[in-house]
């Protein structure tokens, strides 16, 4: 699925962040960046040793926050390495930190001159942020910035398997439908 935003465009692809073509892929990232799990294990481990050793230098990254190193043996050239929040039932912050996750990252790509970039679906893993609810999160904070920032082309979501990308997809339409009665 593919939207227009402005001059952007705005696209959920099922599929595999590690094969991204895009200039930069963003990291689901543990807050030590010394690589873990899920994507984030995934980049490290496709991306080779330069990308470890350079995150060794940042010194870790608190949540909502987001990083850049190069993307080592990835197609893409870079990698924003991006924290975020822990899923403690709502209550906490949590929706927040996950929106300065997504702002940061895209602001970080906008201060390196990147124009496309694809994200992964940051903290519905391990860290137990319920898809439906972060899916809106999400794309929510990525369409604002959008709206406001035209020196990014393309953003891509890369989700892994069906549920997930249902789960934005579903969400895309719902945005995109609240923001044409908007307008």
């Amino acid at each position: 699925m593919k939207i227009n935003i402005g001059s952007s465009t705005l696209e959920l692809v099922q599929g595999d962040i590690t094969s991204e073509t895009t200039e930069a892929i963003v990291n689901a990232a543990n807050s030590s960046l010394l690589g873990g799990g899920g994507v984030d294990g995934a980049i490290h481990r496709a991306g080779g040793p330069t990308i470890l050793e350079e995150c060794k230098k940042l010194g870790g990254c608190p949540a909502g926050v987001a990083k850049i190193t190069t993307g080592g043996n990835l197609a893409a050239k870079y990698v924003i390495h991006t924290v975020g929040p822990i899923f403690r039932g709502g209550d906490s912050g949590e929706a927040e930190i996950l929106r300065s996750a997504y702002r940061n990252s895209l602001r970080t790509a906008s201060e390196n001159g990147i124009r496309s970039l694809s994200f992964p679906s940051i903290s519905t893993g391990a860290y137990g942020y319920p898809l439906e609810e972060a899916s809106r999160v999400a794309l929510a904070e990525v369409m604002t910035y959008l709206e406001e920032h035209s020196d990014i082309d393309l953003v891509r979501f890369i989700l892994f398997g069906k549920h997930a990308y249902e789960a934005y997809e579903k969400a895309l339409m719902s945005l995109s439908k609240e923001k044409s009665r908007k307008v």
